[in-house]
C-alpha cells in the first residue's frame, strides 16, 4: 500500500497527473450534485419516478460538470468550441444519461420484485446510478487515454495512473 501511495503521489506531480486528479475531483463534485439532486426529487420530494428523477439529476450535474473540467482540469478559458469541446461532452453525458436511464429502470423492476418501501427504492436508484457513472468514467478514461495519447511520458503517467488505481481497489483496509 504504501508503495502505491508513493507512486500516486509522484504521479501527482507531473502535469498528467494533475489534470488526472482534477479530472478526478470534478467527477466527485458532480457525482455529489448528481446524489444530492437525486435524493431530494425522488427520495425527499417524490416529484417523479426513477427514471425522470435520474434523468432530471444527472443533467443538473452535468452543467457544473462541463464547465469545471473544461476551467480547471483542461485549463480553458473564453469562448468553448462547439465541436472539439461541447459536443464530445454533451456526447459523452448523453450515453451516460442513457446507461443512466437503464440502470434507473433495473432500480424500479428490483424494486418492485422485492417490494421496497420508498428509502430502499431511494438506495437503490442511487446505487443504480452511480454504478452507472462510474463505469461511463472508466469507459471513458481507458477510450480517451488510447484515442488521444500523443505524448509518450503522458501516456506512461496514465499507465502508472491506472495501475495504482487498480492496486487501491484491489488493497485491503
Amino acid at each position: 500500500m504504501a508503495a502505491t501511495l508513493k507512486r500516486l503521489w509522484r504521479l501527482y506531480h507531473t502535469p498528467t497527473g494533475k489534470k488526472m486528479f482534477r479530472y478526478a475531483t470534478v467527477s466527485v463534485i458532480s457525482t455529489a450534485v448528481s446524489f444530492s439532486v437525486l435524493g431530494l426529487v425522488f427520495g425527499v420530494f417524490r416529484l417523479w419516478t426513477e427514471v425522470p428523477s435520474t434523468v432530471f439529476a444527472n443533467l443538473v450535474a452535468s452543467v457544473p460538470a462541463y464547465y469545471l473540467n473544461r476551467t480547471w482540469s483542461w485549463g480553458k478559458s473564453g469562448r468553448s468550441h462547439v465541436f472539439k469541446e461541447v459536443l464530445p461532452f454533451w456526447t459523452m453525458t448523453s450515453i451516460g444519461i442513457a446507461m443512466s436511464i437503464g440502470t434507473a429502470s433495473l432500480a424500479h423492476h428490483l424494486s418492485d420484485v422485492y417490494n421496497l418501501h420508498h428509502f430502499g427504492r431511494t438506495v437503490v436508484v442511487e446505487g443504480a446510478n452511480t454504478a452507472a457513472f462510474a463505469l461511463l468514467w472508466i469507459v471513458k478514461f481507458l477510450v480517451f487515454n488510447r484515442l488521444f495519447h500523443v505524448d509518450p511520458v503522458a501516456h506512461a503517467d496514465a499507465e502508472l495512473f491506472i495501475e495504482a488505481a487498480v492496486e487501491v481497489e484491489g488493497a485491503e483496509p
